[in-house]
């Protein structure tokens, strides 16, 4: 997979072993760019890129992006940097909070400081629309929206958003954020432990299904959709991206849990669903996609609809029959203990 003729650019995607970043990879090398992953394989994900080490374009570095030699070392002759890695999700933030304080917050701002030493052109930190929280009016949010973190991991994602921000014009580089819907897709790196995936696996597999806070809203984006978003801030223009906040994913794709339940339904013959009360996640939003589509041209190309038939088929298929098996690769529930002690706290 070298993508034909070599691109000047050197893009290092940090975290590129994981859910959205092995694809990310994947899409920047069919479009000629060389490719350096930099990943601490917390969840022994290597499996992910294993098909990629023999590509001419590519390049790994094992390693904490928090330890300033395997930072440096990665860096080398990059361009441009992508940071996809962090302790991603409330569960696994609120098990090892002083890690995600660590790799999410201190680790980000570090790095966004260091690459004014290199000869960096972008920079694009990847944050989360859970940013948003809990939202009491029925409107949209907008890049522009009041921040409502509810959660540890939310509130580190908050923190470095805030002085990248703060610090944009003080950098020769240009600095984007953006503010992911929550991923779904079939992944080289498939995760079970997000709502779409999580729904499709239990009800295809004829288990009971909890849902709770099933009126809640989330916005969601397909992982090939948003490698999309990526590249577009990538070579967009820098007057469009520099220092802007976006938010990725589709005004057409915000649901509430019972609606992917329906969805989902409407594909299986038989299932059981129990909605029950009590408040497990306190986030409820919608928002809007409207700034990166008028500003970057994006549009969605995949829709939950149609997602979701194809992750039941590849289910049924046995395609991910060693889930139970391997739970920590399909899912950020833990960190093996070994990666623990690897990484700089």
């Amino acid at each position: 997979m070298n993508g034909g003729m070599k691109n000047p650019r050197h893009i290092l995607v940090i975290g590129g072993a994981g859910h959205i970043g092995s694809g990310l990879v994947r899409a920047l090398l069919l479009r000629g760019y060389r490719t350096r992953v930099l990943d601490s394989l917390l969840y022994d994900n290597i499996s992910s890129i294993t098909g990629l080490l023999d590509c001419t374009n590519f390049s790994f570095v094992e390693g904490d992006f928090c330890d300033e030699n395997i930072s440096n070392e990665s860096l080398a002759n990059i361009t441009d940097v992508v940071l996809l890695g962090a302790l991603v999700g409330d569960p696994i933030c609120k098990k090892y909070p002083e890690l995600a304080r660590r790799i999410n917050e201190k680790g980000a701002i570090e790095l966004f400081d260091a690459l004014n030493t290199h000869h960096i052109n972008r920079f694009i930190f990847i944050s989360t629309c859970s940013n948003y929280g809990l939202r009491d009016s029925c409107e949209y949010a907008t890049e522009e929206s009041e921040l409502n973190p509810q959660s540890l991991y939310a509130e580190t994602k908050v923190n470095a958003e805030r002085y990248i921000l703060r610090n944009k014009d003080n950098v020769k580089f240009s600095a984007t954020i953006l503010r992911l819907a929550t991923a779904y897709g079939i992944s080289e790196r498939m995760r079970f432990d997000l709502t779409v995936s999580n729904f499709c696996r239990e009800l295809t597999l004829g288990r009971k299904l909890i849902v709770y806070d099933e009126n809640s809203w989330r916005p969601y984006c397909h992982v090939a959709d948003i490698s999309e978003a990526i590249i577009r801030v990538i070579e967009g223009p820098e007057e469009k991206v520099r220092g802007e906040i976006f938010n990725v994913g589709s005004s057409t794709e915000n649901y509430t849990k019972k609606a992917l339940v329906e969805m989902i339904l409407s594909h299986l013959t038989r299932s059981s669903v129990l909605y029950t009360g009590g408040i497990s996640d306190p986030r409820n939003y919608r928002v809007s996609f409207d700034k990166i589509t008028s500003k970057l041209g994006f549009k969605k190309k995949f829709s939950i609809r149609e997602s979701t038939l194809e992750l039941i088929r590849a289910i049924k298929n046995g395609s991910f029959d060693d889930v139970d098996r391997r739970k920590e690769f399909y899912g950020n529930y833990s960190i093996k203990e070994k990666s623990i002690q690897g990484i700089s706290l």
